[in-house]
């Protein structure tokens, strides 16, 4: 079995490959990288019941494999490039041949990838850290289920600022329920629920948006969300929102937070 180790900002996700099967999964938190990546291969071996004799070598990646020597508990380690694990491991998981891969980390990164290689496209500041900032700030939590189960009541009409509220007729392809301005609607009627919704609204609108523009500016219609943010309930609506806009289709893999672990242990 081949396994990768991709270690975060926040945390440290691992991933068995079988073959070209993913299979075990493991996430810790990423307080320290060499405790959690130790912490990570420890229970994913408990999990698949396993001795850690059985794994030979292990490919690392993400912010954090830069504090790795060169052996995890006397395990050889491969260092792999991020954006490459990311953009091989969304293919892996997608089945596509090509698309634009999104990570939706702490921030994001987009790259472009392809039987010929990955190639980084860019990335955004805006992200699961932008999501958790802000909701310190307008809900004062960082309880993240807590703010999914905000969000599930809230209503976008009530703090963002759509076309039907500028316009009395759709705009040529945007139609009334549009955002104009995210958080621009400052109305007094705004619960707490509603902030909730306009924060992943906000934050996955942003990605979606510059995941659009690359993949036109690619010639590629298909573009693979991966990263923790795709478990959010409301994102693949938010996403679908963008099907109407651009001619692009969005995917959400099976095991999509791990596909850069899973990209990782391809490399091996």
């Amino acid at each position: 079995m081949n396994v990768g180790v991709d270690i975060g900002i926040t945390t440290t996700k691992i991933a068995g490959l079988n073959g070209k099967t993913a299979e075990g999964f493991c996430t810790v938190p990423a307080s320290d990288p060499v405790a959690s990546a130790s912490a990570a291969l420890g229970r994913f071996l408990n999990d698949l019941g396993l001795p850690l004799s059985a794994i030979q070598r292990l490919a690392v990646t993400g912010m954090g494999s830069g504090a790795l020597a060169e052996e995890l508990l006397g395990v050889p380690c491969v260092r792999v490039g991020e954006f490459l694990a990311t953009g091989r491991g969304g293919l892996c998981l997608s089945g596509l041949r090509q698309a634009i891969v999104v990570s939706m980390g702490t921030g994001t990164a987009i790259v472009r990838a392809a039987a010929d290689g990955v190639r980084h496209l860019g990335g955004s500041g805006v992200g699961g850290g932008t999501l958790l900032g802000l909701a310190h700030c307008i809900l004062h939590t960082t309880d993240f289920p807590a703010i999914l189960e905000a969000a599930a009541g809230g209503s976008l009409a009530n703090v963002d600022l759509q076309v039907r509220d500028i316009l009395r007729a759709d705009l040529g392809t945007l139609l009334g329920h549009a955002t104009a301005s995210n958080f621009g609607k400052l109305s007094g009627r705004a619960s707490r629920r509603d902030y909730a919704l306009g924060i992943l609204n906000l934050v996955f609108q942003t990605i979606g948006l510059l995941a659009a523009f690359a993949a036109r500016q690619e010639g590629l219609p298909d573009i693979v969300l991966t990263g923790k943010l795709t478990a959010v309930p409301q994102a693949r609506e938010i996403f679908a929102g963008f099907t109407g806009l651009y001619p692009v289709t969005f995917h959400f893999p099976e095991h999509a937070e791990y596909a850069t672990a899973v990209g990782a242990a391809l490399s091996l």
